[in-house]
């Protein structure tokens, strides 16, 4: 039998392994839990919250499986978190040299977060309010002109003045989503010093005579 060379390894050398991820800061447990449960008031799903607030915070970016250790969460409820905020357009893909895996990084631009979110969702249903109540109009108006009886006719007429007030109420409120969406994409400067300069003025104790 052969000798083995001392020289020649017994076996091949292992790939090295990627450290652990580190375990989460307080703080970045505290802004996790708050982001989460806001996000979930919207509509939205906890863990959409705190994902995202984690990779907002971390300092480099983050696999899938970071994520999973850090959050304590299963490997489908992360790729699935990733994949709808991916689609919201609040989280990217990025490339690491080195890795084979996919990381990830958060948007960092909130004016331009919240304008994307905005746009997407809360203008539609905006729009879609807003045509529910013309079509609701527009046959409360046929009924006042067509009914004999008083009864019915006056309960059209209330109907129709309270849906109208609903209709211009929506009507401002999708003037003032236009208006957000418009400064945050420009420049949301003026907007935030409007803002502190009205807080400001509001805080300002009253003036003797």
């Amino acid at each position: 039998m052969s000798a083995v060379p001392h020289d020649l390894p017994s076996s091949p050398p292992s790939a090295p392994r990627r450290p652990e991820p580190r375990s989460l800061w307080p703080s970045e447990i505290a802004v996790s839990d708050v982001i989460g449960r806001l996000i979930e008031f919207w509509g939205f799903k906890r863990n959409m919250g705190r994902v995202w607030s984690v990779l907002y915070l971390s300092p480099e970016p983050l696999a899938a499986e970071d994520l999973r250790h850090l959050l304590k969460l299963s490997s489908g409820a992360v790729s699935m978190t990733l994949s709808e905020l991916s689609r919201w357009g609040v989280v990217r893909k990025v490339w690491v040299q080195g890795e084979r895996r996919d990381f990830f990084v958060a948007e960092v631009q909130l004016w331009k977060m919240i304008s994307r979110v905005f746009s997407e969702r809360e203008r539609v249903e905006v729009v879609s309010a807003l045509e529910s109540f013309a079509q609701a109009l527009t046959g409360l108006d046929a009924l006042v002109a067509t009914a004999t009886d008083p009864a019915t006719r006056a309960r059209a007429v209330l109907q129709r003045e309270r849906i109208q007030q609903l209709y211009e109420l929506a009507r401002l409120g999708q003037q003032l989503l236009e208006a957000l969406l418009s400064t945050a994409k420009v420049d949301a400067g003026p907007l935030v010093r409007l803002l502190l300069g009205v807080r400001e003025a509001s805080q300002e104790p009253p003036r003797s005579s």
